[in-house]
């Protein structure tokens, strides 16, 4: 069965913001419900209590709904919620009204005048920041706010309240209503932010794959376009020859031959190039892409430039492999990058936290990724190790044995400790 935690880990960060929005508003109408109930009940008593906290109950069932389909509406999912915007004025309007009433005709007036101002304010502001939640532009909601207050000035003014109790209510209305309504815009509008930042970095990500594909089949092209171009010439050239019986023909053939083949070796050289991972590009590169992800990331240890091509490649291997599962698995906020070189061998470590409890870390140890890191690393005798390595962190090793002379002494002093190196 899955639970709310898995629920919440395996939602995009866009869609927690969204969430988390969502329940923030949700709560202002489950504290306005609270509130009147608290209130109204001991000083009205449970008669006028109830009278005043069944229209309150509509009023923040209202709200619930308001809020979900206006969030809906800014996504883009539903149109915009017309009706449900005019319907929540109303029915605040009604309440506040309401209210009053009660307040005139309570059995005890300090006490009830108290709990019915309260449940007054606390509903006309609520449904003031609510119905800001379903306007775009930023003068009706102005507008809205400003009918508030006016309209809590009118209903206090008319009910028989003094000017200056009058003034305080809508003075109250405005400037808390006007909180919830600017809470409102800038909610929506971080979470739109949020939405755009997401679409950017996949729309990033995609151009980057794109471009990759553009490169390799401009190199394709330029490696066999000329090739092919001159085997069809001497191909056709060899069949006329052939047809007239000429013996340049079979010279033709060699040719084109010849021409095939190392068009075939040029071939697998682009591909090899293409396949190939040059460690100090990767380092970079995943540095920069963590660091564009919100992700703290620390690169240090020996440089990767005197290592032998082998190992350069299967390193830059584990690089982008362990970056791509920070960046799809848990919800890391640091990254380290270790590489030294230490008794003939060269030792590469990924450290990074926010591993998620059930599951098991940004690399699962029986994933398809880490099994092919640990084919290639095998290859030229490395291992490959991965696991946690603490509470809520992850570290992922690559250890490949040097040649002697690749392996010097004196490099390991050089390379700092891993307290020294990461934050």
């Amino acid at each position: 069965m899955r639970g709310p935690g898995r629920w919440w880990r395996g939602q995009s960060k866009p869609e927690k913001v969204e969430t988390y929005t969502r329940w923030s508003f949700y709560s202002f109408a489950v504290i306005e419900f609270v509130t009147v109930a608290l209130t109204a009940m001991i000083p009205l008593g449970a008669w006028l209590g109830a009278a005043l906290l069944l229209p309150a109950g509509v009023h923040a069932a209202l709200c619930f709904v308001t809020v979900s389909r206006a969030l809906d509406w800014m996504r883009g999912r539903r149109p915009q919620p017309v009706g449900l915007l005019w319907s929540l004025t109303v029915v605040s309007a009604v309440v506040g009204v309401t209210v009053i009433g009660i307040a005139e005709r309570g059995p005890d007036r300090e006490r009830v005048d108290a709990a019915a101002g309260t449940a007054f304010g606390v509903v006309l502001i609520i449904g003031v920041g609510i119905i800001a939640l379903g306007i775009r532009e930023r003068k009706r909601v102005f507008a809205v706010v400003g009918a508030f207050t006016a309209g809590s000035w009118i209903v206090a003014f008319t009910r028989g309240a003094s000017a200056g109790e009058s003034i305080f209510a809508s003075v109250l209305v405005l400037f808390c209503g006007g909180v919830m309504a600017f809470t409102a815009i800038v909610s929506v509008w971080l979470l739109n932010i949020v939405y755009e930042l997401d679409e950017a970095r996949e729309t990033r990500t995609r151009l980057a794959v794109a471009e990759e594909r553009l490169r390799f089949g401009r190199d394709l092209h330029d490696v066999m376009g000329r090739n092919l171009a001159v085997i069809a010439l001497k191909s056709e050239l060899a069949v006329q020859l052939a047809q007239r019986d000429r013996p340049e023909a079979v010279a033709q053939m060699v040719e084109v031959q010849r021409l095939a083949q190392e068009s075939q070796r040029e071939v697998r050289e682009v591909v090899r190039g293409y396949r190939e991972a040059d460690l100090a590009s990767e380092l970079a590169g995943a540095q920069g892409v963590l660091t564009a992800a919100g992700i703290d990331c620390t690169v240090s240890g020996a440089p990767a430039a005197g290592l032998p091509v082998a190992a350069q490649s299967a390193l830059g291997w584990v690089v982008r492999e362990a970056a791509t599962n920070v960046l799809r698995h848990g919800d890391a906020r640091r990254c380290g990058v270790r590489l030294r070189v230490w008794e003939g061998r060269v030792v590469l470590s990924v450290e990074n936290d926010g591993v998620t409890e059930t599951g098991g870390g940004p690399s699962d140890s029986t994933g398809s990724g880490l099994a092919g890191l640990r084919e290639r690393l095998a290859e030229i005798d490395g291992t490959l190790e991965a696991g946690p390595a603490g509470k809520g962190l992850f570290r992922l090793t690559a250890e490949i044995p040097l040649p002697s002379r690749s392996a010097p002494a004196e490099s390991v002093a050089a390379v700092p400790s891993m307290s020294e190196v990461t934050p």
